[in-house]
């Protein structure tokens, strides 16, 4: 009698943050089968179809006064639960998994609902909103932070944040950078940082005068990322091999997404890190404090930090080469490197 085939189904919408670790878990799922839950024209459209089939549901979240639009979000928020509990039993689901988000609350729901194990990862180190509230109805909770548990009731289990599997292996890198110019990489996280992109732009005279080269990834939504031109810097909106650039990194200047940092962890890249001002209850600014904590890197609040302040703090690491060094061994530290088959085995204890 040949031995059932375990069915997955991974709830995991939106941004990197959510998707990246989702998927590299799923890589490390062989010999089952996986259905993945998304949101109509989200990220997921792109990157999830090429290997597993997805499903999605129009759901969107919380985020008006209360009112007919509320209303017609806790509607959708319904029929959403009845959604995904008939895709379980048609699918014939034997656990759920998700990263977390709003699309994580009906995919719980309608888990527990069927009786079905749910496992769920949680990367920030301040819990979301659905974490905290759905949490207690999980199966098992992971957490990318130790410090998550703090948080969190229960008994949540430490397994870091998952990467892309290429962050694992040395990766080369088809830009023209000197093998031994120090180089600057500039990521704002998905969606780009403008206010970002303006202070790094105004500082970059005095970095190339150094020697640094810059890797700038401005995002789509920058109208100036083209005003600035020069030999040592290269203006992106976007850049595939991650993995290449960061293992050259001598230096990130980046927001603090949980992903972003646990990509600068797995390459022992030291950050100054500007957490984006924005955030859902400003859950990047206690992300940054851990690193900045640990000595893996430098913390400025968006609205603190002015061109002076950040030219002098990179000037200052770029002459400082033992202080880097430290600080790249501290952000290693903080790696987990087998995070992605730590959550893979979770998912398949019985």
């Amino acid at each position: 009698m040949s031995q059932k085939t375990t069915r997955f189904l991974i709830a995991a919408s939106g941004t990197g943050g959510h998707l990246f670790p989702a998927l590299a878990v799923a890589q490390h799922l062989e010999g089952c089968d996986i259905e993945w839950l998304g949101v109509p024209n989200r990220l997921e459209q792109t990157l999830v179809p090429k290997q597993y089939r997805l499903h999605t549901i129009p759901l969107e979240g919380f985020q008006t006064r209360f009112g007919l639009k509320t209303l017609e979000i806790l509607g959708r928020f319904g029929n959403s639960i009845l959604s995904v509990r008939n895709l379980l039993s048609k699918q014939k689901i034997d656990a759920v998994f998700t990263t977390g988000g709003y699309i994580a609350a009906p995919a719980i729901l309608a888990a527990r609902l069927a009786g079905i194990p749910v496992i769920l990862h949680e990367s920030n180190a301040l819990p979301g909103k659905v974490t905290r509230w759905f949490a207690p109805s999980c199966t098992t909770v992971a957490i990318g932070f130790k410090e998550t548990a703090e948080r969190l009731s229960g008994n949540p289990i430490w397994v870091g944040t998952p990467v892309r599997p290429n962050f694992l292996t040395p990766q080369s890198l088809d830009l023209s950078i000197p093998e031994n110019a120090p180089l600057i990489v500039v990521m704002g996280g998905s969606q780009g940082a403008v206010a970002v992109n303006e202070l790094v732009r105004s500082s970059a005279a005095d970095w190339f005068a150094e020697g640094a080269y810059i890797v700038h990834l401005t995002g789509t939504n920058d109208p100036d990322a083209a005003t600035l031109q020069h030999p040592q810097y290269f203006s992106l909106p976007f850049y595939e091999n991650m993995a290449g650039l960061l293992q050259r990194a001598d230096l990130a200047i980046s927001r603090a997404g949980a992903s972003a940092l646990a990509e600068l962890a797995v390459t022992g890249t030291p950050g100054i890190l500007i957490p984006y001002p924005y955030a859902a209850e400003d859950h990047q600014a206690y992300n940054a404090s851990v690193f900045a904590r640990a000595g893996a890197g430098v913390m400025f609040r968006q609205e603190q930090l002015s061109v002076p302040i950040l030219n002098e703090e990179v000037l200052a690491l770029l002459r400082d080469r033992d202080r880097l060094a430290n600080m790249g061994k501290k952000a290693a530290s903080l790696n987990i490197p087998d995070s992605a088959e730590r959550l893979a085995a979770l998912l398949r204890k019985p």
